[in-house]
């Protein structure tokens, strides 16, 4: 049986989750700002208040959070013990944010807190835009490591000399090639040569 505790529990979770405290979650399901918030969640009298299936509907849309992911929330805590730089995708492609190897530096960066990762130099990008449906959707985080072997059938983040960024699965890397197939099938697939490319990031976590 579910607690009251439980369900506020990994409420909470969610949001963290998220990278937002309680109130921000509230906002961006389009709820009232204190909705979440705890000073809510027991009457003046003292009664136990329960979220209803609405508001909790709405969290789970607005985060792009599963049914199934949600249930796990109320038993198991996800260790959020790292931030890590954010930064939208559509910047990416500007200058200043990346070195050569693709590591991120410089300013301009936001941070996100996530499940921890291996990697200290990993970093998140905001997806913007349906390009990528339906594999991610606008607003969803990915974590990419700079730092990660990249194989064939992985999902990565590409930048080109040129200065595009882009979001590919990697099908295949010879010395003399290299083809990404797009997420999106109404999106072509690209294959470039390995001097076209800056650097590629493998994705090793999404906000899904």
């Amino acid at each position: 049986m579910l607690t009251h505790d439980q369900i506020w529990t990994a409420l909470d979770r969610l949001a963290e989750r998220a990278g937002l405290s309680p109130s921000g979650l509230a906002k961006k399901s389009g709820l009232d700002p204190t909705t979440f918030n705890k000073s809510k969640r027991i009457t003046n009298d003292g009664r136990e208040r329960w979220p209803s299936t609405e508001s909790v509907a709405k969290a789970l849309q607005a985060t792009n959070t599963a049914i199934d992911t949600f249930v796990q929330l109320i038993h198991d805590r996800p260790r959020v013990v790292q931030s890590v730089p954010l930064l939208g995708l559509a910047q990416a492609g500007s200058g200043g944010y990346f070195d050569d190897g693709g590591f991120p530096v410089g300013k301009g960066w936001d941070e996100v807190g996530l499940p921890s990762i291996t990697d200290e130099h990993a970093y998140a990008l905001e997806i913007s835009g349906d390009s990528m449906k339906p594999a991610y959707r606008s607003g969803d985080i990915v974590v990419v490591s700079p730092s990660a072997t990249v194989h064939r059938g992985d999902r990565v983040v590409v930048k080109t000399t040129k200065g595009e960024v882009m979001v590919k699965e990697l099908k295949r890397r010879t010395a003399k090639v290299v083809e990404l197939a797009s997420l999106n099938p109404s999106h072509p697939d690209r294959t470039l040569a390995p001097s076209e490319i800056e650097w590629i990031g493998r994705i090793v976590w999404a906000s899904q």
